[in-house]
Order: structure tokens, then sequence, then C-alpha cells
């Protein structure tokens, strides 16, 4: 596992575009993954070979809510190769290290998919309008889950 840099854009694009292309991830360009990139967390099976990434972006708790920071973890995804080898289980335990240290109290995410490895780790399906950062909207259909810290 590693912090992703500017220069690792391309990587990112290249491994998030497979799942926007089904409508699993939003889309975004290389340049919002160079912008971003300091929220991105890498598994590499070696040097310059991304198997998976994930964001994790922190905000402050809105007004008038429990006091406490928000984490959302987004763009998570590992290729098809990987899958099933430990590398979405690595990403999320490192995530949620990452928001514990950086005092969040409650860590959302938002998948399509089954949320299996969500759940597994003790997130449960979550109020979207009680909690979710304002201004980050889930994708339509998806589910959101949150856990405590």
């Amino acid at each position: 596992m590693r912090a992703a840099g500017r220069d690792d854009a391309p990587a990112l694009h290249r491994l998030s575009r497979v799942f926007a292309r089904t409508g699993e991830l939003r889309e975004r360009t290389v340049a919002e993954y160079a912008r971003d990139a300091a929220d991105f967390l890498l598994a590499e099976s070696a040097p310059g070979r991304i198997e998976g990434c994930a964001g994790l972006r922190i905000h402050a708790a809105p007004e008038g809510r429990d006091p406490g920071r928000t984490a959302v973890v987004y763009n998570f995804c590992v290729a098809a190769a990987s899958q099933g080898r430990g590398v979405g289980t690595a990403l999320l335990t490192t995530l949620l290290a990452e928001a514990a240290a950086r005092s969040a109290a409650t860590v959302f995410a938002a998948t399509s998919g089954d949320a299996a490895l969500f759940l597994r780790h003790g997130f449960t399906v979550a109020d979207v309008s009680a909690a979710w950062p304002a201004g980050l909207a889930p994708r339509p259909g998806s589910r959101v889950l949150s856990r405590a810290l």
C-alpha cells in the first residue's frame, strides 16, 4: 500500500475507467485524479502495477449535527484479476485506520455492488438524508453505508 501522487493520475484513471464504463464508478478525468491524488491509496503488486485504489476524504461535521468529522471512501476499485485476493480488504482496513487517525467519527461509502466487503468490516446501511456530507450525491441506485469509528 502507498499513497498516490500526481504522477499516478493516468494509472488511477486507467484502472477506474473500467468501472466507470459499467456505471459502478463516476467518470473522472486524469486531471481530476491529479488534483485529488492526495486522497488516494494504491495497492501495488509491483512498482507501477496498481491492483486497486480508493480515495478517502475527510469532512467537518455538518452544522447542527453531532460533533465529529466524517470520512467518505470513494472511487473504491480492485482490478478484476486481483479480486478475491485480499486487495480490497487491505485497502479498506488501511483507509479505516487513516480515517481514525484523522479523527473521523463516522466513515461513509456508497456502492452499486453487493457491499459484502463493507458489511464484513462493520458497515451498515445508512440514512443518506441524516448523515451524508452535503455536496456529495451518491450515484443513483447506490447503497450508502456507514460505520462508526
